[in-house]
């Protein structure tokens, strides 16, 4: 009973930390991307451990057919946590790229 009420609330847990991850990296106003860069180490750090905790809770009782415990990266919150850590990684690096070799911006000075 208390392993199903505990199963959303802990992929809630892991996509609302992968939330602040998100808007650590991509959505603090002013900040250049070093700063973003160790600004999102704490929110990633939680993340990790809300992942690892839900992905426990997951795979509590949960067996494959042949009767064997499924691996913790099976676990639903930890797949959510990789291919969204990968994603985030992938528009991080991409934004830094653009940033360091892209001009956007039309200089109003002239």
């Amino acid at each position: 009973m208390i392993l199903e009420l505990a199963r959303p609330v802990a992929l809630l847990g892991c996509i609302l930390s992968l939330l602040g991850v998100f808007r650590a990296a991509f959505l603090e106003p002013g900040s250049d991307v070093e700063q973003r860069l160790t600004g999102s180490l704490g929110p990633l750090l939680l993340a990790i451990g809300i992942a690892l905790a839900g992905g426990l809770i997951f795979q509590a009782g949960s067996h494959d057919r042949a009767g064997h415990s499924t691996s913790l990266i099976d676990a639903f919150p930890m797949r959510i946590f990789l291919w969204s850590i990968a994603g985030m990684l992938l528009l991080f690096l991409l934004s830094w790229y653009l940033e360091a070799h892209c001009i956007f911006y039309r200089d109003l000075r002239s």
